[in-house]
């Protein structure tokens, strides 16, 4: 699309270069030049001077902080007019020509489906049901076990094992809202990345990204009936236990264990070595590793004296 077929799509003006290309939308900070991008929340006001897009949706006041030769398209309503664009870059699910490529002693069930442009690698196990996603890239040694679903674009490394159910790389709960309280979904055009030794549960969903990837790191291991949102980021061998869940742009440090119903708010950092106990709600991120509990969070000796307390008050 041109910026002026962009412009005229939103109802915005545009005054300058509305010639140019634009082939996606990013965030400021990774965009590059024939991208355009959007600036909804202050906090990545400093993204702006840095960003490399060609085009930036923001509000008039913040204009000026562009860099010169970056085209502004003005809106107060700025995540409203991603949204209503997203849908104009978001990918066909079957897009590809080329025939899956699977890899020498894998094994896949008569009732799996894999896409054109899938790769499979070496000595893997595709079980009855399993669905595997347009331009997906499975490694060598991975284990799907029945109706586990990838989605197109997602990239699972080497010795994964993903059990019944499980879903990789559905969309993400984004949507902007108009003022008559109408919901437009915001398109989710990145991808989920499964590194290395990681093991996921039944039925458990892991989001893909807005934009880029929502990455679960090396040897993590995630259980049953767990939703990781979108844009999330798991680190090396971190540990979440049945029905816990991460809320959207939330990272995990390494090592984090993360006990039975536990959460996240989203936009979070969690850090290296931190255990959150059973139903800990975390809703501002954890800079230093430790034990917590409870919600309002707290650490868990403090929890643990209070619990003390309550209990002799009731008595």
């Amino acid at each position: 699309m041109t910026i002026a077929d962009i412009a005229k799509l939103l109802q915005l003006e545009c005054t300058s270069l509305c010639e140019r290309n634009i082939t996606g939308i990013n965030t400021l900070k990774d965009a590059k030049e024939g991208e355009i991008s959007f600036l909804s929340d202050s906090k990545y006001e400093k993204d702006l001077s840095i960003t490399s897009a060609s085009v930036v949706i923001l509000p008039a006041a913040k204009a000026h902080l562009l860099p010169d030769g970056v085209v502004a398209l003005i809106s107060e309503e700025t995540y409203l007019m991603v949204a209503k664009l997203s849908e104009s870059f978001a990918k066909p699910i079957q897009s590809s020509d080329i025939q899956p490529i699977i890899g020498t002693g894998s094994i896949v069930y008569p009732t799996a489906h894999i896409e054109n442009g899938a790769k499979i690698g070496s000595g893997c196990t595709i079980m009855s049901g399993v669905y595997i996603g347009t331009d997906a890239v499975i490694g060598d040694n991975v284990i799907l076990y029945p109706n586990v679903s990838v989605y197109r674009d997602c990239v699972i490394g080497n010795n994964v094992m993903i059990h019944a159910g499980t879903v990789i790389g559905s969309d993400g709960f984004g949507y902007a809202h108009t003022k008559m309280g109408e919901h437009i979904k915001l398109y989710q055009n990145g991808n989920v990345i499964i590194e290395d030794d990681v093991e996921i549960g039944a039925n458990t969903t892991i989001d893909c990204a807005v934009f880029g990837s929502t990455t679960i790191k090396k040897g993590s291991k995630i259980d049953n009936l767990i939703q990781i949102g979108h844009n999330c980021v798991v680190g090396e061998h971190c540990i979440m236990v049945s029905q816990s869940g991460l809320a959207g742009s939330t990272t995990l440090g390494r090592n984090v264990v993360m006990g039975g119903q536990s959460a996240t708010a989203g936009h979070l950092s969690i850090a290296p070595f931190t255990t959150l106990a059973a139903r800990a709600g975390v809703t501002k991120s954890i800079i230093k590793g430790g034990v917590y509990s409870g919600f309002p969070l707290m650490e868990h000796k403090l929890w643990l004296k209070l619990q003390a307390k309550l209990g002799k008050i009731l008595q």
